[in-house]
């Protein structure tokens, strides 16, 4: 475990995130905070989130244009830096999406982006305030309790072919995954941004984590 104000967070910028509000609450927390899409300051950082906010296939492309998955590997893969994925950035995690068009994804996460099924009670996207139920206590969910709110936006959930990654589900017309992490690769479909004191913990306990 390490203070939050030691952590340097690279916030990942490639023009599909919701960067400044991630920003601002990151910041609160006393972290250096960085929003880039440089190779440099992602080597640099001793954390990295990717936020995200659109369609799959269009988070990939520009990952890819703005040369950023090579760095983003080295960091996460090669030298256990912890990496928060947020929302589409944690759907980027998964193996592929269906999403518009099938798309292969980082696959830092050994599992699949589907839809909501179609339903004339539900409505898709789903938005707003979920409780979630904990599968597993792992870093993300330090003194969190079953039943903590967060505040989602997404049309697609992520299948995991190992339910050793999921460490929180939530209900939306049947149980979905709300929180992943293998070793130091971790993921929420909720945006802890817009979550307030829920998210703001949910930070902090990503950034008192090292690789």
């Amino acid at each position: 475990m390490t203070h939050p104000e030691a952590a340097r967070v690279a916030i990942i910028d490639y023009g599909m995130g919701n960067v400044g509000s991630v920003a601002r609450i990151v910041s609160r927390t006393g972290a250096k905070v960085t929003i880039t899409d440089k190779a440099v300051d992602i080597a640099d950082a001793t954390h990295l989130i990717l936020p995200g906010v659109g369609a799959f296939p269009d988070a990939m492309k520009a990952l890819n244009a703005r040369q950023l998955i090579a760095p983003m590997e080295a960091a996460v893969l090669r030298n256990g830096k912890p990496i928060l994925g947020i929302c589409l950035g944690m759907e980027l995690l998964a193996r592929a999406s269906s999403e518009v068009e099938p798309t292969q994804g980082l696959g830092w996460i050994d599992a699949e982006m589907v839809p909501f099924p179609k339903s004339k009670t539900l409505k898709v996207p789903h938005i707003g305030w979920n409780q979630i139920r904990h599968k597993r206590r792992e870093t993300l969910m330090e003194a969190m309790d079953d039943g903590d709110f967060f505040y989602f936006v997404h049309s697609y959930h992520m299948v995991c072919n190992n339910a050793d990654d999921v460490v929180a589900v939530s209900e939306y017309g049947g149980e979905f995954v709300a929180v992943v992490q293998r070793n130091n690769v971790m993921g929420t479909q909720f945006h802890p941004e817009k979550s307030q004191a829920n998210g703001f913990r949910l930070l902090l306990n990503f950034l008192m984590h090292h690789g």
